[in-house]
Formats: C-alpha cells, structure tokens, sequence
C-alpha cells in the first residue's frame, strides 16, 4: 500500500500515538523500490511528475504518471545491470530539473548506489567526489547550460578511475557520441519495463545513495543514506503533514539536495501527490519566481516549499489577482526564517510558515511543524515518531558534552532516529559525528519547549566569539531583519586580535527601498539587548552570497569582513595600495608592494593573515 497519513497530527502526543504501533509493523517497507511499486499499483494513471519546460501558457507541460514513472525506473535499472553495475557500484548523476533525474535517481537506487552531484561544483571535486565514491557510470546532461554540465562530464570522465561509462541525456542534440559516451534514451527504451532483470532483493541497510555535504570551501564529504532511512523519511513526512493523493507541489530544489529528493519528491510520490518540477533551472530560474503565484493558480498546487532566500523573493512578488485559494500549507527550512519574513508572508498571502529542520545526515528531515500548528519563527515543530531528541550542553570549544539539558535551555541539539545516516564513507570524517554513545552530533543550537517542539537559535560553528562571550548571530539578524528596507542579512564575525572576533551584519535591501548603513546600524543596536552582540557595523550589499540550494553563504560574508579588517589596518599604518584577497582556503591575503612596515606585519599576523609581495 502506499503511504497515508493514520491521523492528523498536531502534538508530541499525535507522535507518541503514531508510536504506540510497533516500528516493522508502521513501516514495512524496506526500500526506495518498493515505494514505487506500491505508488504505481495504487494509482497507475495518476500524475506523478509534471515538467514544465517554461512557465507562460504557451509551454506545454510533460507529464508522467506513476505507471510510467515505474516502468522508466525498471527500464533505468536494467540499462545499469545490463552495463555491468553492481549494488555495491556508484551512478554519479550531473543533471539540472528534469523528468530523467528521477529515473537516474531511483532507478540508480534500484540498481545501485546513486550519487547526484551539485554541477557548480568545481571539476576538481567532482573528481574527488567520484573517486570517493568507486563511480563507476556518469548520467550527465548533454546539452550546455551556465553550469556547464556537459564540459564539465567530457573533462573528468578520464580522471575517475573506476569510471567505465558516461549516458548522455539530451535534449534535443543531435551531436554525434564522443568515444565510450552512450545515449541514454535509447539504450533505455530497450530494456524490460516490467520487472528489475536482475531479480535483486533489497534489504532495508543496503545503500541506496552518497550524498555530498557543502563542498563549497574545503573538501565535501560523501553521506551514506540506506534505504530503511530513506523510507522512513518519506513515511514520517507523509504523517506529520498530512499528504494526500490530490495535494500538488512545485519542487523547485535542485536534485542533488537531500531536501528536492527526499521531503521534496520520495515523500510526495509515496503518497500519490503530483510533482512539479518548474523548468531546468527550478527556483533559480528568475522567470519562475516572477511567475510562481500564476504557476501556483495554474496548476491548482496545494503545498509552498521554499527556503527562506525563495520566500524573501516571492514576497516581492504581487500576486496580481492570481487565484491562490488552493494553498493549503506552506513549509520551509533549510536556514534560518526571520520573525519579520514570517508575518510578511502571513501578512501578504495569508500563508502562516511552518518550520521544518532537516540536514543530510538525517536523510532530509529530522523535525516537523505539521499543517494547522502555528508556531513562533525558529520553532522548527516535533520530533519524528520512532526518533529522539536531547539538548546537550556545550564544551569550550562548541562541540557537544554529555550533560543534558532541561526543556528551555539552550545547547546542541543531538538526534538518534531510523533515518540517521550510514555514516560518511571516509571513516575518518566519521568522528565528529557522533558522540561517544552514538547521538548524531548536529552542530545545531537549540531548546525544547515544554510542547516538546524543537526551536534553533543557530549553528555552532556560526557562533561569533568575543572576548569568550558566545554571541548568536540570529539575535542580530532578527533585528536587522525586522527593518522594513531589509530583505536578507546575515552576521558574522570579523577577527579582532584583542576580542577575538567582533560581530558585523551585512544586509541586502528590498528593491526600490533605501537605508543607510548607519542608519540600519542604529536601528539593530536599538533591538539587540546585550552590548557585546550589537554590530560594529552594517555593510550594504548589492548581492548576498548564496549556495546553489539557496542558503546564504556565510564563508564569503567572513571572507569579505576579514577583508576589510586587513585593508583598514594597511591604511592606518600608511599603505595605501595593498591588494587584499582571499585564496581557495577563504585565508585573507594581504599583497603589498615593497616591505611593509614591521607594526603592520606584526598586526596581520595577529590575525593569521598572510602577506605576499604584488605580483608585477
């Protein structure tokens, strides 16, 4: 069968109630493939999956059904079989938002282990990516973009070592193959669509998929998702938010985050929902954000899935007499939702947001605010039945002691559920993990209420350290936030060589509206409490830096304060011409022509700055 929700859930006491059934009798259903199986049996002609290849009305959608959907998964596995992959195999997958993502995505998974790749990536760790992984076939797009996917495939498929094939999906080329590239459609079309050929039985620990973490600065690390934890991701979001057969969402996150596959796709086809997936370039697509409320009234959608950057976007956006009624529930998470984004969004759409918080260690989803509860912003809803939940005090240093804390004090949020992952494939990434008793360290801050819902206040590697005082940014951004010219902001720390760092906030402005920086600096001073967390200074920027998921970046909001920290200290000791960049590591190099003056070098390295002399 597939899944349903038992009742509706509204409290930690719905949860306990879901608990009360034994786990194997909840949930029987052992992987991703069965998922399908039972989705197609139970609603054959049905829509799964719309792809809408532009959004005037012009464009006229594709459509699969669960039947078809099904029978694209065989055919997908069969082709892997058939080209010698092996369960235990990695399929790498470069593609933008497109109707064979899911193909490579749970046909990969019914064949082998799936590796989706996030293509801005640069090719050197796409390599390293794959190579980590044993990929043995890349699934890449065959057609050039601004990600430049299809290069990008042709330049590293010679430097992964076990990789012995690369699929192309295009579009509409009609280019002739490279040597060793094969063409995915056609190959496809060829095999059975009725049954997997390899007769494979999965077990619910067997690897369905590694997915990457971050990546943007430093060396991402590869996450072992089984499929019990992916199954059970899609039950747990299925109860918790209700999901219904007729519900209808538009899915605009990129493919190879855990949020677009898991709470954004495997929950919704589990349960009979229809998927939309707005044009190749989803939610970065301006033309999708522009047109989201008429996409929305179009396609009758039931459920608003965005992070918090998405939302802050469409509530520029007029809804221009676009019928919006069908909206029954509007969620986010992924990063931080501001007090003042929240009621603006109620305010213009009359769409409460209910908070959600997943990571990739958990599969995508670790707490939910279920549909009809209404909670304050940063409250990111209950614990999933089966899981757990404890706050722990923090060590020197941020990382997580075993002192546990009560309901409404503040400290790491660790987890241990059904979902938690199979550990990172370099045992070594493994160790800051866990704990020594295996909770599933989060690097989350946070408090439970005395409802049980989880509330974050931040992440402890984002905590701005002054003179040994831990200051949240969140405090500062919910001050700035709150100003009515202000559309993103973000704080960080800038180092200082006596208080060890000191928080600045940078800010982007709603367009048409204007404020000074002293003015907005004034205006968060107002509202921040403590002396030591108001900002020394609020930088306006024209573009806030972003992660291809829609997160707001905050290594080069760091990169770019210590920046200014070293071109301030260059001027006050009488150079004037100094070059200061950021290498690959996000280390502040100073460039200067000449020898720089003895106080200066003393003062930059203070810092840990690195001067080099200007290249000629």
């Amino acid at each position: 069968m597939p899944f349903a929700p038992t009742f509706p859930v509204r409290s930690l006491a719905d949860v306990r109630r879901l608990e009360a059934v034994p786990f194997a009798q909840a949930v029987p259903v052992r992987s991703t493939y069965e998922i399908f199986k039972s989705s197609a049996q139970a609603f054959g002609d049905k829509t799964a999956l719309t792809f809408l290849p532009g959004v005037d009305e012009q464009a006229t959608p594709v459509r699969w059904t669960y039947a078809e959907l099904l029978a694209g998964i065989h055919q997908t596995a069969n082709l892997l079989h058939r080209l010698g992959v092996q369960p235990a195999d990695a399929v790498a997958v470069l593609l933008p938002g497109c109707l064979e993502y899911h193909l490579a995505l749970w046909g990969g998974e019914a064949a082998a282990i799936v590796q989706p790749l996030n293509p801005l990536l640069s090719e050197e760790k796409l390599v390293s990516l794959m190579t980590a992984g044993r990929a043995r076939v890349l699934i890449a797009w065959g057609a050039e973009d601004e990600a430049g996917m299809w290069a990008k495939a042709m330049r590293i498929r010679t430097q992964v070592p076990t990789l012995r094939t690369v699929l192309r999906v295009a579009p509409s080329s009609t280019a002739p193959l490279p040597e060793g590239v094969l063409d995915f459609a056609s190959l496809r079309e060829r095999e059975p669509d009725d049954r997997l050929v390899s007769g494979r039985d999965i077990a619910r620990d067997d690897i369905a998929a590694y997915f990457h973490t971050g990546g943007t600065t430093g060396a991402p690390k590869l996450a072992r998702h089984s499929h019990g934890a992916q199954v059970f991701t899609a039950w747990a979001s299925v109860q918790l938010q209700g999901v219904q057969p007729d519900d209808v969402v538009i899915n605009g996150y990129p493919l190879f985050h855990v949020a677009g596959v898991l709470p954004g796709s495997l929950a919704a086809l589990s349960a009979g929902m229809e998927v939309v997936i707005p044009t190749h370039g989803l939610y970065r697509n301006r033309e999708v954000i522009a047109n989201y409320w008429r996409l929305v009234e179009r396609h009758r959608v039931t459920v608003l899935s965005a992070v918090p950057t998405v939302l802050a976007a469409l509530a520029n956006v007029p809804v221009n007499g676009a019928d919006i009624s069908s909206l029954r529930y509007c969620r986010t998470g992924a990063a931080p939702l501001s007090p003042e984004l929240a009621a603006r969004f109620e305010r213009l759409f009359g769409l409460h947001v209910h908070e959600s918080l997943g990571m990739t260690e958990m599969a995508g989803i670790s707490t939910i605010t279920p549909p009809g509860v209404h909670a304050p912003a940063g409250c990111v809803g209950l614990r999933l039945p089966y899981a757990q939940i404890r706050i722990v005090a923090l060590d020197d240093h941020g990382g997580a002691t075993a002192r546990e804390l009560p309901p409404g004090e503040h400290g790491m949020v660790l987890f241990k559920a059904p979902n938690v992952f199979s550990g990172f494939v370099d045992e070594a990434d493994n160790a800051r993990a866990f704990t020594a008793d295996g909770w599933l360290a989060t690097g989350d801050l946070g408090w439970l209420d005395d409802k049980g819902r989880l509330h974050l206040t931040g992440r402890s590697k984002d905590l701005i350290i002054r003179s040994g005082h831990n200051i949240d940014p969140k405090v500062i951004e919910d001050a700035l936030g709150s100003h009515p010219a202000v559309q993103l902001c973000a704080a960080v720390g800038a180092p200082d060589a006596y208080a060890g760092e000191l928080p600045v906030a940078f800010a982007t402005l709603v367009p048409g509206a204007s404020a000074t920086e002293s003015e907005l600096l004034a205006f968060t001073a107002e509202r921040v409490d403590e002396a030591p967390a108001r900002p020394r200074r609020v930088v306006v920027i024209e573009r806030m830096p972003m992660t291809n998921v829609g997160k707001i970046y905050k290594p080069e909001l760091r990169a770019m304060a210590a920046s200014a920290v070293a071109e301030t200290l260059c001027r006050e000791h009488g150079v004037a011409h100094a070059q200061v960049r950021t290498d690959r590591d996000q280390r502040v190099v100073v460039a200067i022509d000449g020898e720089p003056p003895a106080a200066l070098r003393e003062a930059l390295a203070r810092l840990g700055f690195a001067i080099q002399p200007t290249r000629r």
